[in-house]
């Protein structure tokens, strides 16, 4: 590695050993930035019944400008950013890889020493307090309609949020089954916040009719 320079790093994901999410909430207690478990693990957690089915790994967002925070929360840890498309290596350390943070949202974690992936962190576009949706940026909301909490206090995306980016891969089994278990349990006005949205996003989309 040349001082100043990243070094790209091969993803070997049989390394993943994903924390739950109550292990990183203990870990970013601190951090005042809105961050919230996102992807399966968060409809996990709005529907309250414990994990539902296996999670490969364990995804939480937070605003873009305010990354920082939890980056020193995870100071113990190393942290990396995928160089063109993931699946084929990932840059280190992620602070010298200025292009690739640019291009790419995600982060992952991983123990430091070689260990095992531990975290994935989404750094999402924002505008101040107003979450800004990274597939549409006409599709925005205030922060404190964006993030719920257990009865434990962990924070995690509502689900149509979820549901939405979901809706990209509906023809996988993990996305489907989620959009089923959710649906019967997503309000009104919810039900109509995600119709609208797939509307822009994906037009056509099967989950539209599905919603009512």
């Amino acid at each position: 590695m040349v001082d100043g320079l990243a070094a790209p790093v091969a993803i070997d994901l049989d390394k993943w050993d994903a924390w739950r999410p109550d292990e990183v909430a203990r870990i970013l207690v601190g951090v005042r930035a809105p961050w919230y478990v996102a992807a399966g693990w968060a409809i996990d957690l709005f529907l309250g019944e414990g994990q539902r089915r296996e999670h490969g790994d364990l995804e939480i967002a937070v605003p873009r400008d305010r990354f920082a925070e939890v980056a020193a929360a995870l100071a113990d840890y190393d942290l990396f950013v995928p160089d063109g498309d993931l699946g084929v290596q990932l840059l280190w350390p992620y602070a010298w890889a200025e292009e690739a943070l640019k291009e790419h949202h995600q982060t992952w974690v991983r123990e430091r020493g070689g260990g095992a992936w531990r975290l994935d962190v989404f750094r999402e576009p924002h505008d101040g307090d107003t979450w800004i949706c990274r597939r549409d940026e006409s599709i925005r909301l205030p922060y404190d309609e964006v993030v719920a909490h257990t009865v434990d206090g962990i924070p995690y995306a509502r689900p149509d949020i979820n549901l939405l980016f979901k809706a990209k891969h509906a023809h996988q089994e993990k996305d489907a089954g989620d959009f089923d278990a959710v649906l019967p349990r997503l309000e009104p006005s919810r039900r109509r916040w995600l119709a609208d949205a797939l509307a822009r996003v994906h037009p056509g989309h099967a989950w539209i009719e599905r919603l009512g």
